[in-house]
């Protein structure tokens, strides 16, 4: 019997949340994906993990005995795969984003860490919003910049908190507003994160604040796909107010959104992951 890695996580998330939803919001995958690949995993154990409740869901005896086992190899695989892939680039801290940092905080980061750790090098990775951990899940980046909400294995810092703002074609009937309440774009079409960055994708379109769900043109798994959409005309989009001065560009209008809750941009890194070059370079951060 072959387990995946990655079935085997959310088992222990399943198991620790007790319910579907909750799981599958930790996860930042959607709640049929989460109970596809359970089922999945129960079929090739040959027994299953959960009796399935009116409400909620409770670990079978099975279940009970896999669990500490389970939780222990991940452990123990995460280290191991880390050590592994930094004896391949010695002395090389990873840094993964989603976007564009800007607001003066990448450079003199680096700067501060190299002088704090000679003889280190840093890694600038771009990573696509599919995975909103921006590689910290599969350890391909060790810290990384990201926006808020991210997966609870994570450890975050705040840096910024930024107002909303929306992205417009020039054209659009809204263009000539000096702002824009959330109201007004209800019924516009949105340019939309992947399905697979969960609350993430949720956040930008702004769920939380809407009566219904969002009309989705498109969807895009970069910032440059996101902006490219919308200067056509396929949709709008949400953005941070410091990204709408980094993105600007022709065809493109950008305007508060000004009843919206702030996002928040954060250095992220794994709570797993004890080894002092990481937080020299979290620390390293004004």
């Amino acid at each position: 019997m072959d387990a995946h890695l990655r079935e085997l996580r959310y088992f222990v998330a399943t198991a620790e949340e007790l319910t579907v939803t909750a799981a599958a919001a930790r996860l930042f995958v959607s709640q049929p994906a989460l109970s596809k690949q359970l089922r999945a995993l129960e079929r090739r154990l040959g027994f299953e993990l959960f009796q399935r409740l009116p409400r909620g869901l409770a670990l079978t005896d099975q279940g009970s005995a896999l669990l500490p086992v389970v939780r222990a190899m991940l452990e123990t695989w995460d280290r191991g795969y880390v050590e592994a892939r930094a004896l391949s680039h010695p002395r090389q801290l990873v840094v993964g984003m989603q976007t564009a940092i800007g607001r003066d905080l990448q450079r003199p980061a680096v700067q501060r860490f190299r002088e704090r750790a000679p003889g280190w090098t840093v890694s600038l990775r771009l990573v696509g919003w599919d995975d909103p951990t921006a590689g910290l899940a599969d350890a391909t980046s060790d810290v990384a910049f990201v926006w808020l909400p991210v997966p609870e294995e994570l450890a975050t810092r705040v840096l910024i908190r930024e107002d909303r703002w929306v992205a417009l074609p020039s054209g659009h009937a809204l263009a000539d507003r000096a702002e824009i309440p959330f109201a007004a774009l209800l019924d516009e079409p949105f340019v939309a994160l992947p399905v697979a960055a969960g609350p993430l994708r949720d956040f930008w379109l702004a769920l939380d604040a809407r009566p219904g769900s969002a009309l989705i043109a498109a969807e895009a798994t970069a910032a440059d796909e996101v902006l490219e959409l919308v200067s056509a005309g396929v949709g709008v989009a949400l953005i941070a107010e410091g990204n709408a001065r980094l993105y600007e560009r022709p065809g493109l209008t950008f305007r508060p959104v000004p009843d919206l809750p702030p996002a928040e941009l954060a250095i992220a890194w794994r709570r797993t992951d004890s080894r002092d070059i990481v937080h020299l370079f979290v620390d390293s951060i004004g």
